[in-house]
């Protein structure tokens, strides 16, 4: 299965100019723990960096800095994990334990943003996959003992 079939569609993003308050705020208004910094490339989204609530408690708060001085280009992660919408899951998951990445945003063959994938969503469809499986095995298993009656 392709990751672009999988990954969540509705990004937030932010500029890198934004505030670390404004991004928080972001964040909280949309109920997520990231926000996908992005650059705009001939009116489209390219990724460059991604920023956590975790980046902001640990580089923001725990330092005692200001949140208004600091913008999300600042603070954010710029070694940044993308994967193409075309890319396997396996493939997927391959790379992020590589690279050490909870969440990738997911890019189409132009490096324009398209979605984000997390290792919840990877979790999630395992789970389901491996739910499957495990009804293809009890169902086996009432078939040969009734067969075997």
């Amino acid at each position: 299965m392709p990751v672009g079939e999988l990954c969540i569609r509705q990004v937030v993003v932010t500029a890198r100019t934004t505030s670390v308050l404004e991004t928080a705020k972001l964040m909280r208004l949309h109920h997520v723990g990231d926000i996908v910094i992005t650059d705009g490339v001939a009116g489209r989204r390219v990724p460059v960096g991604i920023v956590t609530d975790r980046d902001i408690v640990l580089e923001v708060l725990a330092q005692e800095l200001d949140a208004t001085s600091l913008s999300a280009g600042d603070i954010m992660s710029s070694d940044l994990v993308t994967v193409r919408e075309n890319e396997g899951v396996f493939q997927t998951i391959q790379l992020m334990r590589a690279k050490g990445a909870r969440r990738a945003p997911v890019v189409n063959g132009e490096g324009v943003l398209v979605g984000i994938v997390s290792v919840d969503d990877l979790v999630e469809l395992l789970a389901e996959e491996l739910s499957q499986l495990a009804k293809l095995v009890a169902r086996e298993q009432k078939l040969e003992a009734e067969l075997r009656r």
